[in-house]
């Protein structure tokens, strides 16, 4: 399989989906070994670098790509397998930044508090032992907590010219900032433009289901992800596939919504694997599918919907593509 090596330099990363010229064209089948930024831009480097002060807004979760892939057009899937996701670095950062996050007053929630302490975090990446270690501020607590490196952006060009801030999530992906964006998943976006144009950063060491801070622990990574096309399948919500489970994307505000969208999807996709109608499949979500939430913090809420595949018919989503590439990703490794 042929791999393709890229690093941006600083002026050629993406900081929107669309928009931006691709920097790479890249064949179904190949694999990309790629490093991305951490959503600082690599300025916070010390407990006193504040968001605030080091960063720019909207320069923020800055992306590597985007990727034309050869071949895709509007109504194909883009099919994303994560071969690896290692930390670039031994330190991550994690941070709180004024009326940002979940537990304070934000913008589309306004109240007359003031905002939250703005502190910094440096976490110790042990890439041996696979764990981060936090140490508490306030007093002499130290706690090793498992190293889980996920992607918090990954997505390809919105449809109708739109460009996108890499801030926000949507049926394009984005920041989707779902832990669920680990090695060993597949992840599925639909084309709506010519060559698909996908990018991915915001890397994670690890992060809490909700990203109640607004960051996870934040740090540049070193990707492999195997490239592949599914043509003339439509899929209107991200979507992710594991060795274990099924899963569909939902973004939207408020909350509820963003669960609504997540759980319809993952209705319309039972629908076509098991070949019941829309309200047997209703029934299959309803007792059967678990909604961990990804984060309520970004300008758009995003929620899983997962479904356990050991509980499905034998029927392979996307005819068996993960499976595929799961078997190449082994060769690969």
């Amino acid at each position: 399989m042929k791999v393709i090596e890229y690093r941006p330099a600083p002026d050629e990363f993406a900081w929107t989906f669309g928009g931006v010229s691709p920097v790479r064209s890249v064949q179904p089948g190949e694999a990309l070994a790629l490093w991305t930024e951490d959503c600082y831009a690599g300025k916070v480097r010390t407990e006193q670098d504040l968001v605030s002060q080091v960063c720019e807004f909207p320069f923020l979760n800055p992306q590597t790509g985007p990727f034309y892939v050869d071949g895709a057009e509007p109504g194909d899937t883009l099919a994303l397998h994560f071969v690896s996701i290692e930390p670039a670095t031994d330190v991550g950062a994690a941070t709180t930044v004024p009326f940002f996050g979940t537990l304070t007053s934000d913008a589309q929630t306004a109240t007359l508090q003031d905002a939250l302490p703005e502190l910094v975090w440096l976490y110790e990446l042990d890439n041996a032992k696979r764990t981060v270690t936090y140490r508490a501020k306030s007093a002499e607590l130290t706690l090793e907590l498992p190293m889980d490196p996920m992607h918090g952006t990954v997505g390809v060009a919105p449809a109708a010219l739109e460009a996108r801030s890499s801030l926000v999530p949507d049926s394009h992906g984005g920041n989707l900032d779902t832990p669920e964006m680990r090695a060993g998943v597949t992840a599925y976006f639909g084309v709506n433009v010519e060559g698909a144009l996908f990018s991915l950063g915001d890397g994670h060491a690890r992060q809490g289901e909700g990203e109640a801070c607004g960051t996870g622990v934040e740090v540049a990574m070193n990707t492999v992800v195997i490239v592949d096309l599914v043509k003339g399948t439509p899929t209107p919500w991200p979507r992710l596939e594991s060795d274990a489970h099924l899963m569909s994307i939902g973004a939207a505000r408020p909350l509820e919504n963003a669960y609504r969208v997540a759980q319809v999807d993952m209705t319309a996709w039972l629908s076509e694997l098991c070949k019941v109608d829309r309200m047997d499949a209703y029934q299959i979500v309803a007792q059967a599918a678990l909604t961990p939430v990804a984060q309520v913090c970004n300008p758009i809420y995003t929620v899983t919907s997962k479904i356990p595949k050991a509980l499905l018919p034998a029927a392979p989503a996307y005819g068996g593509i993960h499976a595929e590439l799961r078997a190449q990703a082994a060769r690969l490794r």
